[in-house]
């Protein structure tokens, strides 16, 4: 393997100029625990597009989460969203749609008009009014670099991200809404009579991959978030600025190909795996974290918690959701030395293995939110 791999670098090494150009941006993660195996100009802006609407169905997810949406609520089409630019349904002016086949619409055919219906309908029937909501979420999630000016991702020079900022979005998404994930693994989904097909290619093609979300615009190029499971290991790759949907596609793989190898598996055989000078180059970069971006805070919690009391309240704090109880135990000992507070593991209906520490008062609440936060652990309070 290792006679391989030293193979592979020689060709990188050669033909690294000419592979370079055929995107702007890569980055594969560790979901569970945020560590980064790759980067290449992962902070370095670009244009979202269609990416975007991670950020809309996150906080759709968050309004079906704090009961502003029902899943089977209508949702009523006005003239702005009926105008918008393809790719969408055309959907008419005042026609209605169920906020379920919103989010699929969203998340499968990626959807301008629906984009824009969900916006409309969650910030007082104004798209400005979402994005500056959706600019000031994601600041307050952990995104350093990123400004959306709408709800879809369609041009313009003032909306921006990074591949960094994209999958911390991503992580955020599968951690604090996991039961809402399967609508980005859906391969295809039909409404009225008319079959959309996903493309994120890797889906049904990748072993494993069970999301997320393309991108395109003529600025943005080919744009991809792929996400795979694999023996426990859950793993995020992103693409931005990819020359063609074929390139983008490779590319993850080969990023998500990497992050299992680094795992201690080997690459996973798919029909997009080509071009693995690209996995052996990256073998040589430093592993990085995100908790190395996460500001310090004076806020300390004791390392134990014998002496430490909270007041009983309405508010919680979760810790992330994880595929499997000793990813989750391990979070719950990271809690604990950082914190001094031991959480409790749930699993949820979808499987998953929630950390939390229920029962807080506001206050304590974001007290420990603070302090796990200044130590790198990725956390949000819940009510």
């Amino acid at each position: 393997m290792r006679k391989c791999l030293s193979c592979f670098l020689g060709l990188f090494l050669v033909f690294g100029n000419a592979v370079a150009k055929d995107y702007r941006a890569v980055l594969v993660a560790d979901i569970d625990s945020g560590r980064v195996l790759y980067q290449e100009n992962a902070n370095q802006l670009n244009y979202p597009a269609s990416l975007t609407k991670i950020m809309t169905l996150y906080l759709t997810f968050d309004a079906l989460e704090h009961k502003r949406l029902q899943l089977d609520d209508y949702l009523i089409v006005s003239q702005s969203a009926a105008n918008a630019q393809p790719v969408k349904l055309g959907l008419s002016a005042g026609s209605k749609i169920k906020v379920e086949d919103a989010i699929k619409a969203v998340a499968v055919h990626s959807a301008n008009d629906v984009a824009r219906v969900l916006a409309e309908n969650l910030q007082g029937g104004k798209e400005g009014n979402f994005a500056t909501l959706m600019t000031r979420v994601a600041n307050e999630i952990g995104l350093k670099q990123t400004n959306f000016e709408n709800s879809s991702g369609l041009p313009n020079d003032d909306h921006l991200s990074t591949a960094r900022d994209i999958a911390l979005l991503s992580m955020a998404v599968y951690k604090h809404f996991p039961q809402y994930w399967k609508y980005f693994g859906i391969k295809s989904w039909t409404y009225n009579g008319k079959t959309y097909t996903n493309s994120n290619r890797l889906l049904g093609a990748y072993p494993g991959c069970d999301g997320m979300k393309t991108g395109f615009t003529n600025k943005s190029k080919y744009s991809l978030v792929a996400t795979a499971k694999r023996n426990g290991k859950h793993l995020i790759a992103v693409v931005l600025g990819a020359d063609n949907k074929d390139v983008r596609a490779s590319v993850a793989t080969q990023m998500l190909d990497l992050g299992f190898s680094k795992s201690g598996w080997e690459p996973a055989v798919s029909n997009y795996k080509n071009n693995e000078h690209i996995v052996a180059a990256n073998q040589n970069n430093p592993v990085a974290k995100y908790a190395q971006d996460v500001p310090k805070s004076n806020s300390q919690i004791k390392s134990s918690n014998n002496n430490i009391t909270y007041s009983n309240g309405n508010a919680g704090v979760q810790f992330g959701a994880f595929s499997s109880y000793d990813a989750a135990n391990n979070q719950v000992k990271r809690v604990k030395s950082a914190t001094g507070v031991i959480a409790n593991i749930e699993q949820n209906s979808g499987g998953l293995y929630r950390v939390r520490v229920n029962g807080l008062s506001d206050s304590d609440a974001q007290h420990i939110k603070n302090t796990a936060s200044a130590s790198g652990i990725d956390c949000y309070i819940f009510h």
